[in-house]
């Protein structure tokens, strides 16, 4: 198949500010970030946001089963021009929006790779964490603070609420930097990308919906100690739990501290 040449992928789509699109043109990065999902060859891959196609056009040398999603329409016409390979494999519809239960149906497995819109990273992964037990692997690119974030380990400023919910059920792993000047137009900021691999995690042993709720509320008030910012989340006349934990703010907490905080204030809850 014949790609498009460098000069001409840069000028074809013109990158819309409000939809966040900043163009990769650097091949070797795009090479590289194809590679991520290298060994994961027998699941189909949806990508997302696949603007001109330069991560596309090698999952697709590489041999994947390719769904792409795009909400841009110029975008969308210069793909269906330039890539025969995703007839009947492009979807013009808002990722935020769509089911991937659907997609792929009756539990099958797939992974998700993209250079992720900077302005709708964080609900990207929110999203994909409703499909934890579908999404086997997930990868590409995003703002590096964001993508710092998702990988931070306990007792690190960048921890917060991605972290720790991704964390419960994936091993998320810093894989590079990016830096601006290999964009069109160049973004802000630098670029980092990330890796997902599901862990063997089946149930956190907790009431998932309970875990969430402790997570966004201690980080929600993250200058506040765990003792202080859990009051809320315990009906009148329940007593807090007695655990060291409350001393602690929440990006010292680990996901297995985060659970036995959860069941603690389940038990407190259900003690009146």
């Amino acid at each position: 198949m014949k790609q498009p040449s460098h000069h001409r992928t840069e000028s074809a789509v013109k990158p819309k500010k409000a939809l966040g699109q900043h163009f990769l043109t650097d091949e070797s990065v795009a090479r590289r970030i194809a590679s991520t999902i290298e060994s994961y060859k027998g699941l189909p891959v949806l990508e997302v946001g696949p603007g001109m196609g330069v991560l596309t056009k090698y999952l697709i040398a590489d041999g994947h089963d390719v769904t792409a999603i795009e909400i841009d329409t110029e975008s969308i016409r210069y793909l269906t021009d330039h890539f025969p390979a995703l007839t009947g494999r492009l979807i013009e519809d808002d990722f935020l929006k769509l089911d991937l239960a659907t997609l792929y149906p009756d539990g099958q497995k797939f992974c998700v790779i993209g250079n992720y819109p900077y302005n709708i990273s964080s609900q990207i992964f929110f999203h994909i964490l409703d499909y934890k037990d579908q999404c086997t692997v997930c990868s590409g690119m995003l703002q590096r603070e964001v993508a710092e974030r998702l990988a931070a380990p306990p007792a690190t400023k960048a921890r917060g609420i991605l972290s720790v919910l991704l964390q419960a059920w994936y091993d998320v792993e810093y894989l590079f930097t990016v830096d601006e000047n290999v964009f069109n137009p160049p973004p802000k900021v630098k670029s980092g990308v990330i890796i997902m691999r599901r862990n063997s995690t089946v149930s956190l042993g907790c009431d998932e919906a309970l875990f969430k709720a402790v997570v966004k509320t201690t980080f929600g008030q993250r200058r506040k100690t765990i003792r202080n910012s859990v009051k809320g989340l315990l009906p009148a006349g329940a007593p807090l739990p007695d655990t060291p934990l409350l001393a602690l703010r929440p990006e010292q907490l680990t996901v297995a501290q985060f659970i036995e905080l959860t069941n603690l204030i389940d038990a407190s809850r259900k003690s009146i």
